[in-house]
Formats: C-alpha cells, sequence, structure tokens
C-alpha cells in the first residue's frame, strides 16, 4: 500500500513538473450577418493583403466593413449562379499586381505580410469574383456622354499628367480609355448605394473589438 501511494506521489509529481502544454489560439467571431459569421481571422488576412498590396493596412473595423461587404455581394452573386472566374483571369491579376510593383518588391512584400500563397491565390480570386459580378450587375446602368469624358480630360487626366511631368495625348488617343475610368467609377457609385441599401435590410452583428 505505501508503495502504490509513493508511485501515485511520484507521478503527480512529475505531472506538476511537466511544462505546460502551449495553449491553442482559437479563432473568434467578429461580425454575425443573418445565419453567417465573419471570423478575425478573416480580418487579419484581408490586413496581410492590403499590406503586400497597398504597403499598409486599414484600421480593423474598416477592414471588417469590407468583408461584409463582400459577403453581401458574394450571397447575392451565388444565389444568381454566378460562375467563378477562370484560372487564367486568377492568373492575370496575380501576374498585374506583381508588375505594379518594382523588381523583387512583390516578393518581399509578401514574406513580411506572412500571407501565403495559398491565401494570396484565394482573396484573389474572390476579388476577381466580385468585380466580375459587379461589372456584370450595373455596367449597363451607367451612362457615359462626350462631354464627361471631354470633362474628364481637361480637369482630371491633363492636369495629373502635368504633375507627373508626362506628355500629354490628345483626347482622341486616351478616349477609349478615359470612357472606361467612367464607367468603372459610375459601376463603384453604383455598387456603394446598393450596398448601403442591402446593409439596412440585414442583420448584422459586430463583436466588441
Amino acid at each position: 500500500m505505501l508503495r502504490a501511494v509513493t508511485f501515485a506521489l511520484f507521478f503527480a509529481a512529475v505531472l506538476a513538473a511537466a511544462p505546460a502544454k502551449p495553449q491553442q489560439v482559437v479563432d473568434r467571431v467578429a461580425a454575425r450577418i443573418e445565419d453567417d459569421i465573419i471570423l478575425e481571422s478573416e480580418v487579419r488576412e484581408l490586413g496581410q493583403y492590403q499590406s503586400l498590396i497597398e504597403g499598409r493596412e486599414e484600421a480593423t473595423p474598416q477592414r471588417l466593413d469590407r468583408l461584409i461587404d463582400q459577403w453581401i455581394v458574394r450571397s447575392e452573386a451565388q444565389a444568381a449562379l454566378f460562375p467563378q472566374p477562370a484560372d487564367a483571369d486568377v492568373e492575370a491579376e496575380i501576374a498585374r499586381q506583381r508588375s505594379s510593383l518594382p523588381s523583387g518588391e512583390f516578393e518581399k512584400r509578401l514574406t513580411e505580410s506572412g500571407l501565403s500563397e495559398a491565401a494570396l491565390r484565394r482573396i484573389v480570386a474572390r476579388q476577381v469574383y466580385l468585380t466580375k459580378y459587379l461589372d456584370s450587375r450595373f455596367r449597363a446602368a451607367v451612362q457615359v456622354d462626350a462631354d464627361a469624358v471631354r470633362a474628364y480630360y481637361r480637369d482630371e487626366f491633363t492636369p495629373q499628367a502635368q504633375k507627373a511631368g508626362s506628355a500629354v495625348p490628345q483626347l482622341s488617343e486616351v478616349r477609349g480609355q478615359i470612357r472606361e475610368i467612367l464607367v468603372q467609377r459610375g459601376i463603384s457609385q453604383q455598387a456603394a448605394r446598393w450596398l448601403d441599401e442591402s446593409r439596412s435590410r440585414l442583420h448584422i452583428e459586430k463583436e466588441p473589438q
């Protein structure tokens, strides 16, 4: 009996002296939308992506708002059975992002951000999907007339080129480019109004930060 007690005390002492296992970080809910959730890990991941592309990340509340907007667009796109982007479209967007930075800077930022290649591709695929859906939904409703093109050329395009020290091309050379810029601006404006209206109809709960 004494021996059994001795062994019991020995094992109790060993267990007490053993180093505690490191605590696992449990993902937390950042927001609830209807019957779905956005996780804090998604908010962090978006910040990593912003650091990669823009060199800095937005504050947490702004990133959460962006993810809520993405949820709204994605939900409607999926309900409409909008097709997922082709792999070539995703690769082309990653290549465009890489080429927008000096040589080697993209890879350097990717390492510093802590974002994995798989996460990068997943985020870009989602962005391409949402962008294509918004384009298909609102493009037809955006009207850009010749006066708007001329006004942009005069008030924005020309001053920007002069400030950069670049030669200013003739309007005829950049008319199509300017028209597309204005179309994209119109799509963004219409999408913003639609998102505001959609938010007002949804049950959204943000967890305390």
